[in-house]
């Protein structure tokens, strides 16, 4: 087994990824899942009477060389797929699944742990809790279940691993696979930012002219600017064909019955462990507890956000029958005209503002921030990485490592869309303890030249300080065990970082030092940051109902019996909802990766929404300070929420840091629906 991919020897601990090739994956996860069974085995079948040491404790580190290599695996077919890798991913799936049925329905374990429980008050607080997930987390496995309902429950596992496996792949394939070449005639509207990354994306792919992929950095402003309304219903549709059958993958990719196969499994998975559906059981251990407490946030933001979503598309539909179009206004016409709009009303042109947000003005606006509410420090290093796209820092503390980040920020082909945080290595405090390795994915569009400055839009901006969010997560933990580290807490708890340093970047004082013309050096004019600040919720009618769209779909698909056709089923909802035909959900069903390339959105897509009725109060916190970086509220942020993992129960951990449970008024004010909804 090549060694550099569980004992890692590059700088400040990095993997040497210079040093991998595919080949070597089969081999170790054969040689990894053999120790990994070995070593929690010697647990289940210790015969010294349970303690929390030798089983608890000893559970958190039996897996480490397999931990090591599926976080090197699993990141590589994020950034880097290719098809050697796609095949081991499939080969892998089930392998995987097999091993943590095997670990995680293991009776004895649960035996073990639950004896154990009879002497939790003994425990330190963290310990305590450390047990109580473990327990938990065995007996929502199914190590109770017995004889045939055991055995089916391994196999729906086994089967879900390969089916989301190849629902994420059919995306990514047909994300891939398209290009369309858009003709000199295409390109009215368009500004010249736009034009010069779609030839650079052709050049990238060995074509000629200019093209559109369906990396959203292109398909976004295409369909803002391009005054052809043919093209842009091309390529709507296209983006939204993404995983149903008819996109470049044809029916290969058809993801649509692979969505109802795995519906139907969860369900069977619920209701194999006494819950009456799936919400039931992925909700019981979330903030939100139960489905329909989920659905009481979404419509109270709801009937607001439709109100004014159907004031903005009869503004809209009008300027479309004033160009001569009698027709009514289609999902490819909404952001072409909404961006008319906005820059009409706030005489706003996004060509003014990309010469002020390169991304390594944005990345040190993110590192400062950082430094000011938490005394961080990033210091740029040379390591051999998967790209030479990919960055890392060493994030420091009064001259203490903290973590290593890496940066990869790229749009690219064999990336999967989107942007995300992920861990190669997780803080804890197990022997000498080790300090995290935070990965941000985003993809951007890339420079047009080797060493050129590269442009962010506004809402690329505000992904960067989101995902960096997220690092601050997993850069701030102080717990001891790994599996309860950074960003291991309940689902609706994960984006309240993440969501929360989004407010730092539309701070006046973070922009006016930061935002600076990328070839003259001058800072954003002060009426320019403001215009951009004004016009912030100027289509937040459209963004909040796509986005509950697909929250309240999510959740509706798992609530009581499967629908035998999801696709009929969503449709069945958003007619229900009386939403405007011109905004469909952000997600489509074929498309939906929150929810179908795993389970961790699945039931849990309103987690944004759940969170950001926290992050809405927490910054509030602040405001009420009169300072965006009051040292004692960041002080009480770090100490209740960023250093604590799951270490205590979320809601516990809020109420420590506000000291009153979050409303909702917080939210409809920051997105500029207060006063619809009253």
């Amino acid at each position: 087994m090549n060694p550099e991919l569980t004992h890692w020897t590059g700088p400040l601990g990095l993997p040497r990824f210079d040093l991998i090739r595919d080949e070597d994956f089969a081999p170790a996860f054969d040689e990894c899942l053999r120790l990994a069974g070995e070593a929690v085995e010697s647990i289940a079948a210790n015969a010294a009477p349970p303690s929390f040491q030798n089983t608890v404790a000893a559970l958190e580190t039996a897996e480490e060389p397999l931990n090591r290599l599926c976080a090197i695996f699993f990141n590589l077919a994020g950034v880097d797929s290719n098809p050697a890798r796609e095949e081991l991913q499939r080969q892998i799936a089930p392998r995987l699944a097999a091993h943590g049925s095997k670990v995680s329905m293991d009776p004895r374990l649960f035996d073990r742990v639950e004896a154990i429980m009879q002497d939790r008050d003994e425990f330190s607080p963290e310990d305590r809790r450390l047990t109580e997930l473990t327990l938990r987390g065995l007996r929502r496995a199914g190590a109770g279940l017995t004889g045939d309902a055991r055995a089916r429950m391994a196999a729906i596992r086994e089967r879900l691993a390969v089916l989301s496996t190849d629902f994420a792949q059919n995306v990514l394939t047909d994300e891939r696979d398209f290009t369309l070449t858009i003709p000199d005639s295409g390109l009215a509207g368009l500004p010249d930012w736009l034009v010069r990354s779609m030839r650079a994306a052709a050049r990238e792919r060995g074509l000629e002219g200019q093209i559109v992929t369906l990396s959203r950095s292109l398909i976004v402003p295409f369909l803002e600017y391009a005054q052809d309304r043919a093209l842009r219903e091309t390529v709507w549709r296209a983006w939204t064909a993404r995983g149903d059958g008819s996109g470049a993958g044809g029916a290969s990719t058809d993801n649509r019955p692979i969505a109802a196969e795995i519906l139907k499994l969860r369900h069977e998975r619920a209701r194999l462990l006494g819950y009456q559906d799936f919400a039931s059981y992925k909700l019981e251990p979330e903030m939100a507890g139960n489905a329909e407490t989920v659905e009481a946030l979404l419509f109270q933001v709801w009937s607001a956000a439709r109100l004014r979503a159907e004031a903005d598309a009869d503004k809209l539909g009008r300027m479309l029958n004033e160009d001569g179009i009698n027709g009514a206004l289609e999902p490819w016409d909404w952001r072409y005209y909404a961006e008319r709009r906005r820059k009409a009303e706030h005489d706003l042109d996004e060509a003014e503002i990309k010469p002020y947000l390169t991304l390594d003005a944005m990345i040190g606006a993110v590192f400062e921030t950082a430094h000011r509410l938490f005394r961080l420090e990033a210091r740029e290093v040379q390591a051999p990485l998967w790209s030479p796209d990919a960055r890392a820092w060493e994030i420091t503390r009064d001259g203490k490592r903290m973590a290593v980040f890496l940066g990869d920020y790229f749009a690219r082909p064999g990336k999967r869309s989107g942007a995300w945080c992920s861990s190669l290595q997780q803080q804890h405090a197990i022997g000498g303890g080790e300090r995290p390795i935070v990965v941000n994915v985003c993809n951007f569009t890339p420079p047009e030249e080797k060493g050129a400055p590269a442009y962010l839009s506004w809402d690329d901006a505000h992904t960067l300080f989101h995902e960096f969010g997220h690092a601050l997560h997993h850069i701030l933990s102080d717990v001891s065990w790994p599996s309860i580290s950074g960003t291991s807490v309940a689902r609706d708890f994960v984006e309240l970082p993440s969501q929360l340093f989004e407010h730092w970047l539309e701070q006046p004082e973070v922009l006016d030092r930061h935002a600076r013309h990328a070839t003259t050096g001058a800072p954003m004019p002060a009426a320019l940051r403001e215009r951009i600040l004004s016009a912030r919720n100027a289509d937040q009618g459209f963004a909040t109902v796509e986005y509950l769209e697909s929250a309240l779909v999510d959740l509706a698909f798992h609530r009581g019996e499967p629908p035998t056709d999801p696709m009929a089923r969503q449709a069945e909802i958003l007619a229900g909802l009386g939403a405007p035909s011109a905004i469909p959900m952000r997600h489509a069903t074929p498309h939906f990766a929150h929810v179908f390339s795993g389970d961790g959105y699945s039931s849990g897509y309103y987690s944004y929404m759940w969170s950001e009725v926290m992050d809405a109060d927490a910054f509030e916190a602040f405001m009420e300070k009169g300072d965006a970086f009051d040292p004692e509220i960041a002080a009480k942020l770090e100490q209740w929420i960023l250093s604590k993992g799951d270490s205590a129960p979320a809601d516990e951990l809020w109420l420590k840091f506000r000291e009153r449970k979050p409303g909702v008024h917080a939210l409809l004010k920051g997105r500029d629906l207060l006063d619809v909804a009253s």
